[in-house]
């Protein structure tokens, strides 16, 4: 009898314990659902999800041009980041700027205007010591015969004067529709979309356009806004890259756009991570121009150092 009670006794203790196990269980599951299900929320507000459908041409359009307002409230004073003084000098900087900073190129051309101040004195300049004079920017040999060419090129076709349209600027040799529009848009206030590195990596992330080519990247964006936004819009799209939407992390974090942006994460999103991400201004660092214009340095704003000087960042 005492066997029977025993036995009994064990299988009650056995089964309140199986029950206990089985409610631990069910709590440290429910648990677990409670925390994917709050990361599941977080992400959601932290990354914008996928559209159910294909976005309408409509609304492409007004997403486009909301990001291009905003980004000009941060960069009211976004204008072109080389230094020049006339139609000649941005030409020429423009070129040089290929496969090198702007800042770089602004260190650079105060020593070559002072010599060569009109196409006339570089299309006969001694070609090795303008090569001399760039070889800081890069490719040296080939932007010296780019810029000496160009520079015949005005004399010879345009009685050294830069010409004020796009069909005669891309005559000229080194000139092509980026440049032109650059020097367009900046020199003669004619609206042009300059098709840079920047302008290409950011379009295809906010899918504005899927193209690759610069010409039909040209034409893609240039149909989402009125042909009076080209320059400006220019202007932001460069800045926001070089500032915050790099190309290798991004400054997701702190971007003025995210909510707008269908890439938001690939870059650092936590904001104190992504803040020591900011270039130039944004970050307190010197700007590219030695010279940049007052409105720029109105805003806070800081002029590069010139060439050989030591920067206090």
């Amino acid at each position: 009898m005492k066997a029977v009670k025993k036995a009994a006794v064990k299988e009650t203790a056995a089964k309140e314990a199986a029950a206990r196990k089985a409610a631990a269980k069910k709590t440290a599951a429910k648990k677990t659902a409670a925390k994917k299900t709050a990361a599941a929320k977080k992400a959601a507000v932290e990354k914008p999800q996928p559209a159910g459908k294909p976005e309408s041409p409509t609304a492409l359009v007004r997403r486009a041009r909301r990001i291009n307002r905003e980004l000009g409230e941060v960069y009211p004073y976004a204008h072109p980041e080389l230094d020049f003084e006339n139609p000649f000098q941005l030409l020429v900087a423009t070129v040089l700027s290929a496969q090198t900073t702007d800042l770089r190129v602004n260190q650079t051309t105060p020593t070559l205007f002072a010599k060569y101040p009109t196409p006339e004195d570089l299309a006969a300049a001694n070609p090795e010591e303008v090569e001399e004079i760039l070889r800081p920017c890069g490719f040296f040999r080939a932007k010296t015969k780019s810029v000496t060419g160009l520079s015949k090129g005005l004399v010879e076709q345009f009685g050294g004067e830069v010409p004020g349209r796009l069909e005669d600027l891309v005559k000229l040799p080194g000139v092509g529709r980026k440049t032109a529009f650059v020097v367009l848009g900046n020199a003669f206030g004619r609206p042009g979309i300059t098709v840079d590195t920047h302008f290409q990596r950011l379009v295809r992330r906010w899918r504005w356009t899927a193209e690759t080519d610069p010409d039909k990247i040209e034409a893609a964006v240039g149909a989402l806004f009125p042909k009076s936004d080209w320059t400006d819009l220019s202007h932001h799209v460069i800045w926001h890259g070089r500032r915050m939407c790099h190309a290798r992390k991004p400054a997701c974090g702190v971007c003025p756009i995210a909510p707008l942006c269908p890439a938001y994460g690939e870059g650092e999103t936590d904001p104190e991570k992504a803040r020591k991400l900011l270039k130039y201004e944004k970050g307190g660092f010197p700007g590219q121009r030695l010279k940049p214009p007052q409105a720029y340095l109105d805003a806070g704003g800081r002029p590069a150092p010139p060439l050989g000087a030591v920067s206090g960042t």
